[in-house]
């Protein structure tokens, strides 16, 4: 299927790895010129030459943390007015006890996952109306619809993003400019492995079998954890113009855990 986003100019931060390279990469595999954003040069030039020559589209790597004033000038002065944003960061921490979270942990939980995509909402969005299309595409996490004790470093700023983004979806429909979150359970991506690896090591198992005792532990439906590239050609779906009249949504991708019908 064509998506009609070929020669369009996506912006993608967060995307030297996991989800965010994921889509990425979906997006260059439908010839969009793509600019990734990360702050550890190394890693986000080897994914851009890898993407590149796969796909064969022009792939852009901008070393800047997208969090900070600086970063965030970096960006989008090397890339102004993207016609696409996807927005996705490194998760935080699985926190044991929310009575060890700090205030200065909270913060900065919020600066990254909340203020950071509002800041960059409201630096794309006018470009974009006034060329009468844009599409903006959040990666947010399962967790923000669904919560958890040890997931409130991420669900809480989430929840709010979403909240945000669906008030505002409402005034720029109109202009052919959507915005949407995928909201995804586990996944494979090198920040689960970092989470995951030691949890192994001190319970004498290897990856896959901690994995597979978490998969069990949680009852996920589908028996296994998802996959990075998969997610991502979900929100190239959401970046197409075949999903122009679907807007200030939040879909879930979590292997079918979450009980809710809607």
């Amino acid at each position: 299927m064509d998506l009609g986003i070929s020669g369009r100019k996506a912006l993608v931060n967060g995307g030297s790895a996991g989800m965010g390279r994921g889509a990425a990469l979906a997006l260059a595999q439908e010839g969009a010129q793509v600019f990734i954003s990360a702050r550890g040069a190394e890693r986000l030039e080897a994914t851009c030459a890898a993407i590149a020559a796969e796909t064969g589209a022009q792939v852009h790597p901008i070393a800047a943390d997208h969090s900070s004033e600086e970063g965030r000038a970096a960006i989008l002065g090397a890339c102004p007015d993207p016609d696409i944003l996807v927005a996705t960061c490194a998760p935080p921490p699985f926190t044991d006890d929310f009575r060890d979270v700090s205030r200065e942990q909270m913060e900065e939980s919020l600066r990254i996952a909340l203020l950071s995509p509002i800041d960059y909402i409201k630096a794309v969005i006018d470009p974009m109306i006034a060329r009468g299309w844009g599409r903006i595409v959040n990666i947010s996490t399962g967790v923000a619809k669904y919560p958890a004790s040890m997931r409130v470093l991420s669900g809480p700023p989430r929840a709010a993003l979403a909240n945000y983004c669906h008030a505002i979806a409402k005034d720029v429909a109109k202009h052919n400019v959507t915005i949407n979150s995928v909201l995804p359970g586990m996944h494979h991506t090198p920040g689960i492995e970092d989470v995951f690896g030691p949890r192994a090591e001190a319970n004498n198992r290897s990856y896959d079998e901690e994995i597979a005792a978490f998969v069990d532990a949680v009852r996920i439906p589908a028996g296994r954890f998802g996959d990075a590239d998969d997610l991502g050609a979900i929100v190239a779906m959401m970046c197409s113009d075949r999903a122009s009249y679907m807007t200030g949504q939040s879909l879930v991708v979590d292997g079918g855990v979450g009980t809710s019908t809607f």
